[in-house]
């Protein structure tokens, strides 16, 4: 809560004023910034009750946030050893919060959590009507060209020893803003030469 409007709540009920009253004019001084109905009740109880001070009291616990150089130095070192590393294991490990944690990667190390693997999804007509008119042009290049069909690479089985797929969540990486941007653009870039060289 606001220092300022802790004072002015004990400057109402110095005056007289009653809750109520104190409310309002709370309202009609500070509008949208005005603390909630809840909180300028408690303070003006507690100032009813006998409470000089308006300063907050003593917190126990752990702080709300233990954002620092040697917390984010913490985490920047096992994120770079462990990149696949879920919040919940990381605060487990480190003895960090979880949402400090998730502050760090973000705010201060401009990480991004995202999947290492293509997953397969459903295509969008326009997806769908791309893919039509690909293979309309394959076929018309082929009657064009009767050696078109030798260049095309085609398999029908895949043949894998102890494959232990992952899933989308298991693959999941942590890595830079930068980094997921360069891989768009090489990836824009692939279907695009790959488009023009048809």
């Amino acid at each position: 809560m606001n220092f300022e409007q802790r004072a002015n709540i004990k400057f109402c009920f110095k005056l007289g004023k009653t809750f109520t009253e104190t409310h309002n004019l709370m309202k009609q001084v500070y509008g949208d910034n005005c603390v909630a109905r809840a909180s300028v009740y408690e303070w003006y109880t507690r100032f009813k009750n006998g409470r000089e001070d308006i300063n907050d009291d003593a917190h126990t616990g752990r702080p709300k946030s233990t954002i620092n150089e040697n917390s984010i130095e913490v985490v920047r070192n096992f994120i770079k050893h462990e990149p696949k590393s879920s919040v919940r294991y990381m605060e487990m490990e480190l003895n960090i919060p979880k949402s400090t944690i998730y502050r760090i990667l973000t705010e201060h190390l401009g990480l991004q959590k995202v999947c290492a693997r293509f997953v397969p999804h459903k295509l969008t007509d326009d997806q769908k009507m791309h893919r039509i008119q690909h293979s309309k042009d394959i076929i018309k290049e082929a009657k064009k060209d009767q050696n078109f069909l030798y260049s095309i690479v085609t398999g029908d089985e895949t043949w894998c020893f102890q494959y232990d797929p992952e899933t989308k969540r298991q693959s999941a990486e942590c890595v830079t803003i930068e980094l997921l941007l360069l891989t768009s653009c090489v990836e824009i870039l692939l279907i695009l030469i790959g488009t023009n060289s048809l």
